[in-house]
């Protein structure tokens, strides 16, 4: 890796935050993370999802993101009448990542959802680049690991 190595970050917030709750009972480090992804690498794009509740602890973080360097990319929260909710960013991703698959050496995505083991696949077949996943192991799909380039697990090293 060398400092003209150009990288995207791209962090599904929700799927780290719970996926880390769950197993760890523990909060992930964002500057850990974002030290260890951008390592000697020039930071192209880095993009945080997250739902907007609108809740003063939650601005607070969103601001934390930005303070790191994260462009925070908010969607409200939607409650359905039949007391399901909304908030997904799959698709808003997706299109991200293709968008910067065209001006970066490698991205980075951390999220365990399998959906995007499509999209791994399709930024390394034609872009010709790597794509490194984050995320919680016991959380994340078989399909998703596989097709990651390179696999980092969040354990300790990655936690508050």
């Amino acid at each position: 890796m060398n400092k003209t190595e150009r990288v995207s970050l791209l962090v599904d917030v929700q799927n780290i935050y719970y996926t880390s709750k769950s197993v760890y009972g523990k909060n992930f480090d964002y500057n850990k993370f974002w030290a260890k992804a951008t390592h000697e690498r020039t930071v192209i794009n880095a993009f945080a999802y997250a739902i907007d509740r609108g809740d003063e602890k939650q601005k607070q973080f969103q601001n934390i993101l930005s303070a790191i360097g994260f462009q925070v990319r908010l969607k409200p929260y939607i409650q359905r009448s039949d007391g399901s909710s909304k908030g997904d960013w799959d698709v808003g991703i997706t299109i991200d990542a293709l968008d910067c698959a065209k001006k970066s050496d490698v991205i980075v995505l951390a999220s365990g959802d399998g959906d995007f083991a499509i999209l791994t696949e399709k930024i390394r077949e034609e872009y010709g680049i790597p794509v490194e996943i984050y995320s919680v192991r016991e959380l994340t799909a078989v399909g998703l690991i596989n097709a990651a380039s390179v696999y980092y697990p969040i354990g300790k090293n990655l936690l508050l």
